[in-house]
């Protein structure tokens, strides 16, 4: 008796740079990349020949002293990145960091 096995090849592309990329895992997935045409952001590759956009969402409340996810080339705070299809919408949410400060005392 023989088992049979899956093999599957997705091709991706980004719709804001020109990276492309195969994969080859039976199991649902979506690779992300440092994209180029959204300043080295991390942004999701979307299946070859899907109308998508892929788009960073600036922070609009008050950052205070919290460390957040930038812009590399306007500086400005980044809150999300976007991904809009016809069927429906995707995001990676850029949380802020927490920071602590601990002294010792003698």
């Amino acid at each position: 008796m023989s088992i049979p096995v899956l093999r599957v090849e997705r091709h991706w592309a980004c719709p804001n740079c020109t990276l492309t990329t195969v994969s080859r895992k039976a199991t649902a997935h979506m690779p992300y990349h440092p994209c180029r045409g959204l300043h080295g952001l991390l942004a999701p590759m979307i299946p070859r020949g899907v109308r998508a956009e892929v788009i960073a969402v600036e922070r609009e409340d008050y950052i205070g002293t919290e460390q957040v996810q930038l812009d590399p080339e306007n500086g400005r705070p980044i809150m999300a990145v976007v991904t809009n299809r016809a069927d429906g919408q995707d995001r990676i949410i850029n949380a802020p960091v927490a920071v602590a400060v601990a002294r010792v005392v003698s």
